[in-house]
C-alpha cells in the first residue's frame, strides 16, 4: 500500500520576499509560514510542499500588518455640527496593508458604545480607539468646546470599561480662535484629558492649536504632556518646528528626551513639506507615521497610508525606519506589543509591498508638490491568516489552471 501523504504543516507560505520585521531585528530574504490565524515559522527556505498554498513574493517586501494609529472610522449619522465624516475601515485601509487602525477620538464617553457595536465589532480591520474627553466626541463639534462636557472621571470610567479596545484619551479642536472667557480657560481640554489619563492609567493624544502667550506650543510638550503622551499633527503649519535659519527648534529635541511622542497625523491640513522635509534633514523624524484619514481627505492630499509612508521614504527616512514607524513603533505607543510583529505565535497580520524607484509627485496640505524617488505599492494584505486584499492575484491561480469549480456554472437557487 502507498502510505498516506503527511498532512501539510502550514496553510499559507510566502516565499522569497525581503522580510522587514523591526520588532525582531529581521531584514533578510526569508519565508513566512502561516497556520490558521497565526504566524507559524519565519525562516529561510521553508519547504513549499509543507504548505497548502504557496505564494511567490520574490522581489517584494514582506512586513508586519501596518498600523495606522490616527484615523476616523466611527460611521455615525453625520449632522450639521459633525467635525468629520468617517470612512469605512475595511473599504479604505486594507488596500494600504493596514490591518490595525486606531480611531482618534471620533467618539466620546456618551457614544462610544454605539461606535463599538456599529463599527468595531463588525470590522475585518482591527479597530482600537482613543476616547474623546468630550462626551459627544467629534459627532457634535460643540461638545469639544463645552468645558462641562469634558469630564475626566466619566471618561476614565468608560475607558476602563473597554480595556480591550480603548488605548488612550484624546483631546482636540478646543477653543482655537475665540477670546478666552470665564468658562474657557486656555488649557482646560488638555488638562482634563491628562487627568482622565491619570485616572485610567492611559496615555493622551493631543490635537492642538497654539495661542501664545496664554497657550504656547513649547508649554504643551515641555510641561503639560507626560512621558508617553502623544502630540499628533506634528508637521502642521501652526507649530514652531523650524527656526529662521531652517533648523529644528531645540524644544522639539528636549520634549522627545523627556518622553513626549510625536505622531505624523497627516490630515487635510496638518502636513506641510516646509516643516516636515526640513525637520527630516535636521534629524527629526516622527516617532510614528499615521494618516488622519476620513472622507474629507481620502481623495487628497492624504490618499492612503501607503502614500504617507512613501512621502516619508522620499524625504529621506530609511526604508527600515519607515516600516518600523508604521508597525512596531505605534504598537509600543499604544501599549499593544503583540501587534506590529511577525513573531511566531503572533496573529498573522501581514502586508506585502513592491518598492518602486523612479520619479513620483507628492502633495502636501498647502497643495505644494515634492518630487520623490520612492514609492511603496501595496500587493497583498493578510489579516489573521485571511487574504483580504490581492489586486494582482498573488494568491490566485492563472485562469487556465483554475480548479474545476471555476469552470462550472453554479445552479440557480430559487
Amino acid at each position: 500500500m502507498t502510505p498516506d501523504p503527511e498532512p501539510r504543516r502550514y496553510d499559507l507560505l510566502l516565499r522569497g520576499g525581503r522580510v522587514i520585521d523591526p520588532a525582531n531585528g529581521r531584514d533578510a530574504r526569508l519565508d513566512v509560514a502561516v497556520s490558521g490565524k497565526h504566524i507559524a515559522e519565519v525562516a529561510a527556505d521553508i519547504p513549499p510542499e509543507q504548505a497548502e498554498r504557496v505564494l511567490d513574493v520574490a522581489g517584494a517586501l514582506v512586513v508586519p500588518g501596518i498600523i495606522d494609529m490616527h484615523t476616523h472610522v466611527y460611521r455615525f449619522p453625520a449632522g450639521p455640527h459633525s467635525y468629520v465624516e468617517s470612512m469605512h475601515a475595511d473599504a479604505h485601509l486594507l488596500a494600504s496593508g493596514v490591518t490595525t487602525t486606531v480611531d482618534a477620538g471620533t467618539a466620546g464617553w456618551r457614544n462610544f458604545h454605539d461606535f463599538k457595536t456599529r463599527d468595531i465589532d463588525r470590522s475585518k480591520v482591527r479597530i482600537l480607539a482613543y476616547l474623546n474627553i468630550a462626551g459627544e466626541g467629534m459627532v457634535d463639534a460643540e461638545s469639544e468646546q463645552n468645558v462641562a462636557d469634558l469630564d475626566p472621571a466619566i471618561t476614565a470610567a468608560v475607558a476602563q470599561a473597554y480595556p480591550d479596545v480603548i488605548v488612550g484619551i484624546k483631546t482636540a479642536h478646543y477653543w482655537t480662535r475665540l477670546p478666552w472667557d470665564a468658562e474657557h480657560a486656555p488649557w482646560a481640554s488638555v488638562e482634563r484629558a491628562v487627568r482622565a489619563g491619570e485616572l485610567s492609567g492611559l496615555h493622551v493624544m493631543v490635537d492642538f492649536w497654539p495661542r501664545p502667550p496664554e497657550r504656547p506650543y513649547p508649554d504643551l510638550i515641555l510641561e503639560k504632556l507626560r512621558p508617553g503622551d502623544i502630540h499628533t499633527h506634528v508637521f502642521a503649519q501652526q507649530f514652531p518646528i523650524i527656526d529662521e535659519q531652517g533648523r529644528v527648534y531645540e524644544h522639539m529635541f528636549r520634549a522627545r528626551e523627556r518622553g513626549v511622542i510625536f505622531d505624523l497625523g497627516h490630515g487635510a491640513g496638518s502636513f506641510w513639506f516646509r516643516n516636515a522635509a526640513r525637520a527630516f534633514r535636521g534629524g527629526f523624524y516622527p516617532d510614528s507615521i499615521s494618516t488622519d484619514l476620513h472622507m474629507g481627505n481620502i481623495n487628497g492630499p492624504v490618499l492612503s497610508m501607503a502614500t504617507t509612508m512613501s512621502k516619508c521614504l522620499s524625504m529621506g527616512m530609511p526604508l527600515v525606519e519607515v516600516i518600523a514607524r508604521s508597525t512596531v513603533a505605534p504598537a509600543r505607543e499604544i501599549r499593544r506589543p503583540e501587534l506590529g510583529t511577525l513573531s511566531v505565535g503572533a496573529e498573522a497580520d501581514i502586508a506585502v509591498f513592491r518598492h518602486l524607484t523612479g520619479e513620483f509627485g507628492y502633495v502636501d496640505c498647502g497643495r505644494a508638490k515634492m518630487i520623490g524617488h520612492d514609492k511603496l505599492e501595496p500587493l497583498l494584505t493578510v489579516r489573521a491568516g485571511e487574504t483580504l486584499y490581492d489586486p494582482t492575484g498573488l494568491a490566485a491561480p492563472e485562469w487556465e489552471h483554475a480548479p474545476a469549480a471555476y469552470w462550472r456554472m453554479p445552479e440557480l437557487q430559487l
